[in-house]
C-alpha cells in the first residue's frame, strides 16, 4: 500500500477524481491537509508520493518528480492572493498564511525585487484575516481566498504579479516521490491524474461552489494550469534560485514577527 498526501483544497480535486476512478486506488491510501502538512509528511517519510508545495524540494534528500502535472498558473491563479485596504506601496505589515512556505516565498521575492517595498512580515495564525486592516495587508491561500474575492479594495494575485514581473507561469506544487516505484505504478498514477484533468466537467458537476455566482469551470481552466511544460520547469528553476537567494537575505534582515 502507498501512502499518498495531496492537498485539500479545491484546485486538486481532478485529481482525487481521477485517483479515486482508477484502479490503482486498490494500492493508495490517500491523506488531504493543507500545504505545510504535505510537505511534513513527506519529509517526515510518512508518506510516499506527494502533491507538495514546491518550496519544500531543496529539503528533500532524495526525490523525483513522478509525473508531468502539477498545480500552477499562467497568469492569475485567483486562489493565492495579497488582501489590502491600500495600494501595496501603502502596505506596512503583512500578515504571512500558515498554510503554505511556497506562498510566502513568492511574496517575499515579489515584495522585494517586484513591488519594491520593506514592510514587517508577521506569522499568521487562525483568524488573521480578521487583523487585515488600515497598513496591514495578508496574504491568503487556497479556498479562503475565492471566498474573500469581493471583500478588500485591493487584491493582488501573486499568479499574475510573478507573470508581469518575469513572463512566466509560475509552479505552486508537484507530485514527488521520495522512494523508489515501480515504473508500471508510474504509468498508472499518471493516466489516473490525466484522466481527471480531461473530466473536469463531471468533477464541476459534483462540487458545491465555494461562492455564489463563482465560476469553477474558469477556476479549473483557465486559472489553474495543471500541466508541467518547459515553460513551467524554467519557471519553477528560477522559483528555485530566488528561494534560496531569499533564504540568504532573510537571515540577516527583515525578521518575520512572531505576533499573532
Amino acid at each position: 500500500m502507498l501512502k499518498v498526501t495531496a492537498v485539500s483544497y479545491l484546485n486538486t480535486k481532478p485529481f482525487l477524481y481521477g485517483l479515486l476512478s482508477s484502479p490503482l486506488m486498490d494500492h493508495l491510501e490517500i491523506d488531504l491537509a493543507i500545504p505545510s502538512e504535505c510537505a511534513r509528511q513527506l519529509t517526515s517519510g510518512e508518506a510516499d508520493i506527494g502533491l507538495v508545495p514546491v518550496a519544500v524540494l531543496p529539503e528533500l534528500k532524495d526525490y523525483k518528480i513522478i509525473s508531468g502535472f502539477g498545480i500552477g498558473c499562467e497568469g492569475p491563479v485567483a486562489s493565492v492572493c495579497l488582501f489590502s485596504e491600500v495600494p501595496v506601496q501603502e502596505i506596512k505589515e503583512i500578515y504571512l498564511d500558515y498554510h503554505s512556505r511556497t506562498s510566502v516565498e513568492l511574496l517575499q521575492i515579489l515584495v522585494r525585487e517586484h513591488w519594491k517595498i520593506n514592510p514587517t512580515f508577521i506569522h499568521g495564525k487562525k483568524g488573521f484575516e480578521d487583523r487585515i486592516q488600515g497598513n496591514t495587508a495578508g496574504l491568503i491561500i487556497g479556498d479562503r481566498a475565492l471566498e474573500l474575492s469581493d471583500k478588500f479594495a485591493y487584491i493582488y494575485d501573486l499568479g499574475e504579479a510573478w507573470y508581469d514581473w518575469t513572463k512566466l507561469p509560475f509552479v505552486f506544487a508537484v507530485w514527488v516521490s521520495v522512494k523508489p516505484l515501480d515504473p508500471l505504478v508510474i504509468s498508472m498514477f499518471e493516466q489516473a491524474l490525466a484522466s481527471g484533468i480531461q473530466q473536469i466537467d463531471k468533477v464541476i458537476k459534483i462540487l458545491p461552489s465555494p461562492e455564489d455566482h463563482f465560476d469553477l469551470k474558469k477556476y479549473f481552466t483557465e486559472n489553474i494550469s495543471y500541466t508541467l511544460d518547459e515553460n513551467k520547469m524554467k519557471a519553477l528553476d528560477l522559483f528555485l534560485q530566488k528561494l534560496t537567494e531569499n533564504t540568504s537575505r532573510s537571515k540577516g534582515s527583515n525578521p518575520i514577527s512572531q505576533a499573532v
